[in-house]
């Protein structure tokens, strides 16, 4: 009866193992970007996540950066399954939602007032089409699959001298520009300006230690990164949103179940107002006598010229053409009366 029982334990060991062996080796990595490291926002809500997405079968262990070359890499090299970092870096993977994160194309301008309510109305509307199961299809390239969209955060000019507010007066001047991103460069060309070629572990040290005149950040950005050093006594911030940067996540499909990616994006959907609420919170915290309202005529310019670098960009194939098409209805669905809507700009690319 002793050896019985005894025969009976070590099967069961065994087979315990052999369960515990399987659950790990099921196990899928994500490499999380956060400016904060495993402390910052990002990061937390990415551990909610991880615990909701283990009732779809996915077993989710997270490993964060505070560099977001370094994170998207690993992704690259398979040394990660998934991969949540911002849209300029997921682009790569996925030009359709990579796009979001394009010059001007979430901006809206009412009256001559930009109506930065109305700019994020155009991401959600934006995520809302891409976590619908119709759009599945778009979601996905060869092994890539997008997981999900989540707002960072309007893209500000943060300036050393208040009176560089007027595209006349960037000439000449040193603006950062993301050494991976061609589009950055080129649209700081384009106004007579000088890039200055940074990642995002360097972006703010060089606007801090006067290396450059104006860099283009979030709000969240502001206080983590010290940048009120490099805007000292005669910088401050213009209200305009170059652009709305997102959080997006994008995962090996051969790594998750089936289904994986539906759930997943509806998840980040939901977020959409928290992360809205968290955004809001930085902004405000933000000295009010450090923002830069433009003149109605200067928002009005500003936009049409972004809306043409825009295109020229996408001609050069630095943009994806399908993707801009798409956002140019959902802009023209918020504000029809823009005379934007009445031209053929962007309607015209043919769908790929």
């Amino acid at each position: 009866m002793r050896g019985c029982k005894t025969w009976m334990w070590r099967a069961a060991w065994c087979a315990a193992a052999l369960w515990a062996g399987h659950a790990e080796a099921a196990a899928q990595r994500v490499c999380v970007y956060d400016m904060l490291g495993t402390g910052g926002d990002l990061y937390s809500v990415s551990r909610d996540y991880a615990i909701s997405m283990q009732k779809v079968g996915a077993n989710i262990e997270l490993k964060g950066y505070t560099d977001e070359r370094v994170a998207t890499e690993d992704f690259r090299t398979g040394q990660c399954d998934g991969l949540i970092a911002t849209g300029l870096r997921v682009r790569q993977f996925n030009p359709i939602t990579g796009t979001i994160d394009s010059l001007g194309a979430t901006t809206i301008v009412r009256d001559g007032k930009i109506d930065v309510p109305a700019s994020y109305e155009v991401v959600r509307r934006l995520i809302q089409t891409y976590a619908s199961p119709k759009a599945q299809p778009l979601m996905v390239n060869d092994i890539y699959e997008i997981g999900g969209i989540l707002p960072l955060g309007a893209a500000y000019p943060f300036l050393n001298d208040r009176h560089l507010n007027t595209v006349e007066s960037l000439a000449g001047k040193r603006i950062t520009a993301l050494d991976f991103d061609k589009a950055q460069a080129a649209m700081i060309q384009r106004v007579g300006a000088q890039p200055v070629a940074a990642d995002i572990t360097t972006f703010a040290p060089k606007f801090n230690n006067g290396m450059a005149d104006m860099v283009g950040a979030p709000a969240m950005a502001y206080k983590p990164l010290e940048l009120y050093k490099g805007i000292g006594k005669n910088g401050g911030i213009t209200r305009f949103p170059l652009l709305i940067l997102t959080y997006q996540v994008v995962f090996n499909r051969t790594r998750f179940p089936a289904g994986f990616g539906d759930y997943s994006r509806d998840y980040w959907l939901r977020h959409f107002d928290g992360a809205l609420a968290l955004i809001a919170n930085a902004e405000n915290a933000i000295p009010r006598h450090l923002w830069i309202d433009l003149p109605a005529d200067n928002a009005v310019k500003y936009t049409l010229m972004l809306r043409q670098a825009r295109v020229d960009i996408a001609e050069q194939g630095l943009y994806n053409k399908r993707a801009l098409r798409i956002m140019k209805k959902v802009r023209c669905s918020i504000n029809p009366s823009d005379s934007e809507c009445s031209t053929q700009a962007e309607y015209e690319w043919k769908t790929p």
